[in-house]
């Protein structure tokens, strides 16, 4: 009988664990893909060279965001540097284990972003079996004069948040969230995580493209790195 019982054991042990392995292979956890160091105070968003031309475009268009969701699930896939495939709200955890508190996004004339400043790169390959940070001004510039942008502040505003039906005003979700925009660079949204301190002003004189030099080749996986500038 004892022997019975241990026979037993054993058989639904094995089972347990064979049916454990097999909803892992049918849905593995899903990695964030956001990572924070405390210790650095850097929040690490995992990110790839997006794509300047889409197929299913005519033309390319100058960069408005920095980052978002790429093509076909980003709304602004044809105006990123580089896409991210996390949700911007987890971006916006991240900095507030930093301790920042989010501002408040601007958008429109007349308008500008407020909230804590912090410092944006970009992580890549170096070419020599390491990485380097590039600033975000290094990475772009005006394609007719092949001049860099000025410095970029960056502010941490946090985005608003939005109703996903009309029909039912009060159910809102994180903004970001719905358009898949993390970084943009003029006030043409608020539903984004983080803004520079340009204002729509800027828009008409910086018409900006990615320096084809300053980046590795389209789909190359990299780093956006959101640090928090130590206080003087």
């Amino acid at each position: 009988m004892k022997r019975l019982a241990i026979a037993f054991g054993l058989f639904v042990a094995i089972v347990s664990a064979e049916g454990s392995i097999a909803q892992d292979k049918k849905d593995p956890p899903k990695a964030s893909g956001v990572t924070v160091d405390e210790a650095k105070k850097c929040v690490f968003i995992d990110a790839k060279v997006a794509p300047r031309k889409l197929p299913n475009l005519d033309q390319v268009y100058p960069i408005e965001l920095i980052a978002g969701w790429g093509a076909p699930k980003g709304k602004k896939a044809h105006e990123i540097v580089v896409a991210i495939d996390v949700d911007p709200s987890e971006v916006h955890k991240g900095l507030e284990k930093l301790g920042l508190k989010a501002g408040k996004p601007a958008r429109g004339e007349n308008t500008k972003a407020e909230g804590p400043i912090v410092n944006v790169f970009v992580e890549m390959p170096d070419g020599a079996g390491g990485n380097k940070r590039v600033p975000l001004e290094k990475i772009l510039w005006d394609p007719k004069t092949k001049k860099a942008p000025p410095k970029m502040t960056f502010v941490f505003t946090g985005s608003i948040m939005t109703a996903i039906d009309p029909n039912k005003p009060d159910d809102k979700k994180y903004g970001a969230d719905v358009t898949g925009s993390l970084i943009v660079l003029f006030p043409v949204s608020d539903e984004v995580v983080l803004q520079t301190a340009w204002t729509m002003k800027e828009e008409k004189f910086l018409k900006l493209d990615v320096n084809p030099e300053a980046l590795p080749k389209e789909g190359t996986a990299v780093k956006l790195v959101i640090e928090v500038p130590e206080k003087k």
